[in-house]
């Protein structure tokens, strides 16, 4: 695995029983976990209103782990920035960038991350506006983090600087996230890095790379494009273990395929003695089918030839293990198994 970064995309999962303080409190021992084991970057992803879900602020849960972690390269994976004015995300980032320099990863998505309602609730002004000014929001991110900050122009021809942070000594690395042609092709025309949300969707990956990579337009920061690849990951000392610590997350993603009511994570047992239906099991068998389960020597072996399928050196691993009635609340061991022995392979 020499040639393959390894990284990590949290949504910090809440399971039956637990509190959202045991979960951050997992999470955050996770990314220490992941700084200790030598991984590249660690994201959070932002979600809104789900039982099963913790991760609702990236630039707070990113300012935690950077005092629980030394070397690795925290981030979002992504902020959703159609709920947010792009001045208060520059500023969020730019005071984490002075928090942990050097080690601070922007990453923007288009979409709200949860449903209308609370997009509506996060956004007064509606989201097809926002949505429409998405090109420009990331560009004037960017602008923003600069020295020279950006610039705006009233109509009566006057103009005025606006700048994320006073004195700034480094800039957070910008990324756009996205599972579309869309998203591939703005970062592509922007010169920016690109993540493909492979965990998310899978369909159209290498579509979305090809109109990616061939339309790339250089830019100073980023002469070549780059990308790297989410995957859903779960291994275990033994392929049973590792099969049953995914059929939670399996489950969690069928009731989301199938617009059943959400609830907190199933434990494994949950999970086991749930009753089957045809609907979910076609649903956990489709997803079972792109995820990575296995043995650490196995699910390792399925990265190195992910990554050399699709031309990246770096793959980003979302932990799925689900945790067993007795395991403690505040850990997150079936996670912290999957990294030990993924990296150990």
């Amino acid at each position: 695995m020499n040639d393959v970064a390894l990284s990590v995309l949290d949504l910090v999962p809440v399971r039956s029983g637990q509190t959202s303080a045991e979960a951050i409190t997992a999470s955050l021992s996770l990314a220490a976990t992941a700084d200790r084991l030598g991984y590249r970057r660690y994201w959070f992803a932002e979600h809104h209103n789900m039982p099963a879900v913790a991760s609702t602020t990236p630039p707070v849960l990113i300012a935690a782990a950077a005092t629980r972690t030394s070397r690795i390269r925290l981030g979002s994976g992504g902020v959703m920035l159609p709920n947010h004015a792009p001045l208060i995300v520059a500023e969020q980032f730019a005071a984490l960038e002075a928090i942990a320099p050097g080690r601070i990863d922007l990453g923007l998505g288009r979409a709200p991350g949860s449903d209308p309602v609370i997009t509506q609730l996060l956004r007064g002004s509606g989201t097809t506006s926002d949505v429409e000014q998405f090109p420009r929001h990331v560009q004037d991110i960017a602008a923003l983090f600069t020295a020279d900050g950006a610039t705006v122009r009233f109509t009566s021809g006057g103009e005025y600087t606006v700048r994320a942070t006073p004195a700034a000594t480094g800039l957070p690395e910008v990324w756009l996230l996205g599972s579309s042609d869309y998203s591939a092709q703005l970062a592509a025309s922007l010169g920016l890095p690109y993540v493909f949300a492979n965990h998310f969707s899978g369909q159209g990956l290498e579509r979305a790379l090809d109109l990616y990579r061939t339309n790339y337009r250089p830019s100073e920061e980023h002469p070549e494009p780059r990308t790297f690849l989410t995957v859903n990951a779960v291994a275990a000392p033994t392929a049973e273990e590792a099969e049953a610590r995914a059929l939670p997350q399996l489950r969690m993603m069928a009731r989301l395929r199938l617009n059943q009511p959400l609830v907190a994570l199933e434990t494994v047992e949950q999970a086991l003695a749930a009753e089957h239906d045809a609907a979910t099991d076609q649903v956990v068998e489709a997803a079972r089918s792109r995820w990575f389960v296995g043995t650490g020597e196995s699910v390792a072996a399925e990265v190195h030839s992910f990554a050399s399928t699709y031309g990246v050196d770096e793959v980003m691993l979302s932990p799925v293990a689900g945790a067993y009635d007795a395991e403690p609340k505040d850990s997150a061991a079936g996670r912290a198994q999957t990294l030990e022995l993924v990296a150990g392979a």
